[in-house]
């Protein structure tokens, strides 16, 4: 049985944050380039070559992070390290766009799968953002030309949202429309309008979040589908024989829908910036973390599944790390601008299971992936995209709320 901490402790939070970090940190600064991006729990790194834009772009954000919040410099210096990297090597200097996979050796790069993801640029413009709101000016005119890239390939006037997929050479486009890479570009746009004060990128990132959260919804049982055609009309079926897929799994996510429970609090907290009706943006944030919460927890182990099937049952048991520190986040968002005691008490038991059975109390940061039982499946900790930047995400998203106190989301 554990000790847990205060989890409604700024303090406390910030050290979970920092421990989680010291995981990483140095051990994942590789001096020919970049960052490694393997790591077993015990830290020991199992592919010391291929480069993933999404970890790339991930750590980023959490070396930015950690220097605003702790203020060390050799933080600094692993941001500017990783930011390197990311304009250097991941940057497609033949065909534009970024490099979603790369082979990384004897400081040079090979494109693994050069194929252009919505997904990866939206982090590509946090990373870009967060990287100025550390104090490189250098990344301004980066977040500028990054969003611009986004707006000339990705984005469908027609539809209000960002497009999927695209071949290097931007000849081949994709049919497949999903909600994640919109997901992340309004999370990215979000951070871009506080990194700038542009009204552009928070314009953009209103327009995404109600087409996909009211229109799209309205497609789909008043809930966010993953999944649609070129029409935006939802797919039922994609990816049903490949549930677990990394990016696109089958089935509604509960962790997606306290993702956006968590952005439609932040985007309704700047409705005066706006000057838009964002009447709707709470009611929907709530509507989606009870569904989440009421048909996704394991109520004999604990736990938030993976994902729900069509009728709302559980499909896929597992529990994922970034799920319930998401839905941790989420639930402080919602406590703090309904003052409900309900979200208070998600906020506590998912807590509680995350430190039980996710955090790693010797090694660092949290375990990846846990089946229905709460065991591990392996010994691998961070795969390609992980590098904990849900975790200490979600512990910094937290602390804010702790700093402004109820009412004032």
């Amino acid at each position: 049985m554990f000790n847990f901490p205060d989890f409604r402790s700024r303090a406390a939070l910030l050290a979970h944050a920092q421990h989680s970090m010291s995981f990483y940190h140095p051990r994942c600064i590789d001096p020919s380039g970049g960052m490694y991006h393997f790591f077993k729990d015990n830290g020991t790194v199992y592919d010391a070559q291929q480069r993933h834009l999404v970890s790339s772009t991930r750590f980023v954000f959490t070396y930015a992070m950690a220097y605003r919040h702790f203020g060390d410099p050799a933080y600094l210096d692993g941001l500017k390290h990783a930011l390197r990297f990311l304009r250097e090597a991941h940057r497609d200097q033949v065909c534009g766009g970024y490099t979603w996979l790369l082979n990384w050796q004897d400081g040079k790069a090979e494109v693994l799968d050069g194929t252009q993801h919505a997904y990866g640029q939206a982090f590509v413009l946090l990373a870009y953002s967060h990287a100025l709101m550390a104090g490189l000016e250098e990344a301004r005119p980066w977040v500028a030309e990054a969003f611009e890239m986004m707006e000339h390939c990705f984005w469908d006037e027609q539809a209000g949202l960002y497009s999927d997929e695209a071949s290097r050479d931007w000849s081949e486009r994709s049919s497949y429309r999903g909600q994640n890479a919109n997901m992340h570009a309004c999370e990215a746009l979000l951070a871009a309008h506080q990194a700038t004060g542009d009204q552009r990128y928070l314009e953009r990132a209103y327009t995404v979040a109600y087409n996909i959260s009211q229109r799209q919804a309205e497609r789909c049982g008043g809930l966010i589908w993953e999944h649609y055609d070129a029409q935006w009309q939802p797919n039922w079926l994609f990816n049903i024989d490949d549930p677990a897929h990394l990016f696109r799994p089958w089935g509604y996510q509960p962790g997606h829908f306290t993702e956006w429970s968590k952005l439609l609090i932040l985007l309704e907290a700047r409705g005066a910036v706006l000057e838009k009706d964002l009447s709707w943006a709470r009611p929907t944030a709530e509507r989606l973390f009870k569904v989440a919460m009421e048909k996704g927890w394991d109520a004999k182990r604990g736990g938030l599944c993976y994902s729900l099937a069509p009728d709302l049952s559980v499909c896929d048991s597992d529990k994922y790390f970034w799920v319930q520190a998401e839905s941790a986040a989420a639930a402080a968002l919602l406590a703090q601008r309904t003052n409900h005691p309900y979200y208070w008490d998600w906020y506590q038991r998912l807590w509680a299971y995350s430190w039980t059975h996710f955090v790693d109390h010797q090694h660092g940061a949290w375990f990846r992936i846990l089946d229905s039982q709460n065991r591990k499946y392996s010994d691998e900790k961070s795969p390609a995209g992980k590098v904990d930047y849900h975790t200490m995400g979600a512990c910094y998203d937290i602390a804010a709320v702790l700093d402004e106190g109820p009412g004032h989301a």
